[in-house]
């Protein structure tokens, strides 16, 4: 059987599963999915951190959490392949999406998938959706086409935006290089929503419930919310008052502070007590050897950081006392993730003034450096754009109180971000279409993630296939085919290819390449046939 989903096949296969997830339309869950930008695999409370963030780590321990689920690596990329159902060069954004900046860099390929903007040959879930009765709304981070309004999320589906269309924005005080829309109109000055200064996650929360009520006094249709917080992607500026609660947390330093998330992971059986810590980048620096001043300012960006994460958590709490208060908690379906590793961005130590307030928060570079990064990427190595398990393993979880029932364990089936799509078709009893608009649509390429409801092996046949910037990867588990700059203009460098066996070696610390050659060569011809497959080449 094919790695994807048919679409007669799917089709008829969501009419059987669904009838035990809902009624009829009235029993249709909302579905609310969270995004965070650029959060590091062990910053949640449930994943080890010391990050305070008991909301995430209650849904967690109430629904489904799994242990090991994939994004795409990177910002845009993951984005299409979530509100796709699609591989990103499918899309049309199988490297970045397009600006001012990179545009010369996008006009050096040659192929359609790399055009930096969603094509027509795909659709959303709020395209979907939309088609089975849903309400769609959508707030905060795109970063799926920037220069055609025929890209923005009112022409892929949604009934409601509000947000910034680019990859990152001030928290504090969005400006004109990166604005913030609502629908198709540019906010010059957007408002704060709270008693506070604007900030960024508080409103991207606020204007999402502010939809749903609006939509409630309509009509009582289900709804669909995207919500993608640009938190806690640089520039990393938040409240003083939340800062405050983590100065001086992080005075032990980068090795201490990771050597602690590690012991919790292994309290927690998030990861398996056989497999080991990955070592810091031989430049990160030890913390002793550092000046007072270095350690006060690198104290002080993970603190900035921690309380961006802090506050998406307040918000997370917000969210569940409406659902409460307007009876709609028990079936809503609500998903988190994070859309790719921690970002090492822009230099080891952190990036630009952090100790001016005035100055950090006007900044649009300032950011928290990559030895805090390996933190974040606890116990592995690498982190955002790789496809090595820093780069592309995220916190993922669902929450669904009317229909799962969980005991805190762990779900271990490996699974990926394709997998969102087919998930919510199902659930909603919705068909995914031949076509749209009169044009023909990409076939599904994911499976849906209801049988880990109940704690039951997905229906996946074959592996989780990769590329990003020249990173590949492909996890047939045990086995993952991992390689840096592999994948070239035509085809890959082999000399590249890296062989882990993950249940033994889950950080990718014993390359078994030289071990098991025939593997190597099964893996990396099946990931070609794959990569040409789906347009990866040409480039």
């Amino acid at each position: 059987m094919k790695p994807y989903i048919k679409l007669i096949t799917a089709t008829l296969l969501l009419i059987p599963v669904f009838t035990g997830l809902a009624e009829d339309k009235k029993d249709l869950p909302n579905i609310i999915l969270i995004m965070v930008d650029d959060m590091g695999f062990s910053d949640l409370g449930y994943h080890g951190g010391e990050i305070q963030t008991p909301n995430l780590d209650f849904l967690a321990q109430n629904g489904v959490k799994y242990s090991n689920f994939y994004n795409s690596g990177r910002c845009c990329p993951t984005r299409a392949s979530l509100m796709t159902g699609l591989h990103p060069h499918q899309t049309g954004i199988g490297w970045m999406t397009h600006t001012r900046h990179n545009l010369k860099r996008l006009e050096k390929f040659t192929s359609d998938a790399y055009q930096g903007h969603l094509n027509r040959q795909c659709v959303t879930i709020a395209d979907v959706l939309k088609q089975n009765g849903y309400a769609t709304y959508a707030t905060g981070k795109w970063h799926l086409g920037l220069f055609e309004k025929d890209d923005w999320p009112l022409q892929r589906g949604f009934d409601e935006y509000f947000g910034c269309l680019r990859g990152h924005t001030l928290c504090f005080q969005p400006d004109k290089q990166c604005p913030i829309y609502s629908g198709n109109e540019l906010v010059t000055r957007p408002k704060s929503t709270t008693d506070e200064a604007f900030y960024t996650t508080d409103a991207f929360t606020d204007h999402g419930l502010e939809f749903i009520k609006e939509g409630m006094k309509k009509d009582k249709k289900p709804f669909f919310w995207y919500l993608a917080y640009n938190a806690p992607h640089w520039p990393i500026q938040a409240f003083e008052d939340d800062i405050d609660k983590y100065r001086g947390k992080y005075m032990e330093g980068f090795r201490a502070v990771r050597q602690n998330r590690f012991e919790r992971q292994l309290a927690s059986g998030l990861i398996d007590s056989t497999h080991r810590l990955s070592p810091l980048d031989k430049d990160i620096p030890i913390w002793q050897d550092l000046t007072s001043k270095q350690q006060q300012e690198s104290d002080l960006r993970m603190a900035v950081y921690a309380a961006m994460i802090d506050r998406v958590d307040q918000n997370i709490g917000k969210i569940m006392r409406f659902l409460k208060e307007t009876d709609q908690y028990e079936n809503t379906l609500i998903c988190f993730l994070s859309d790719n590793g921690a970002c090492p961005e822009f230099s080891i130590l952190g990036h630009r003034n952090i100790v001016d307030i005035q100055a950090r928060n006007a900044d649009h570079l300032v950011s928290y450096g990559r030895a805090w990064s390996q933190v974040g990427s606890t116990p592995f190595r690498q982190y955002k754009s790789f496809t090595h398990e820093g780069g592309t393993a995220t916190p993922f979880f669902i929450h669904w109180p009317a229909k799962i029932k969980s005991n805190g364990q762990w779900y271990r089936d490996s699974a990926h971000i394709l997998d969102v799509m087919p998930t919510f078709l199902e659930i909603s009893g919705s068909n995914y279409p031949e076509k749209l608009n009169g044009n023909a649509l990409h076939e599904l390429a994911g499976v849906s993630l209801t049988p880990s409801f109940n704690h039951q092996k997905l229906a996946r046949t074959e592996g989780i296939y990769l590329e990003h910037q020249e990173n590949a990867s492909l996890l047939q588990y045990p086995w993952k085919l991992v390689g840096h700059q592999v994948a070239l203009k035509n085809g890959t460098d082999f000399s590249k290819w890296e062989l882990y066996d993950l249940s033994k070696d889950r950080t990718e610390l014993d390359n078994l390449a030289s071990k098991h050659p025939e593997k190597l060569q099964e893996m990396a011809k099946a990931w070609e046939v794959w990569a040409r497959k789906y347009t990866v080449f040409p480039k």
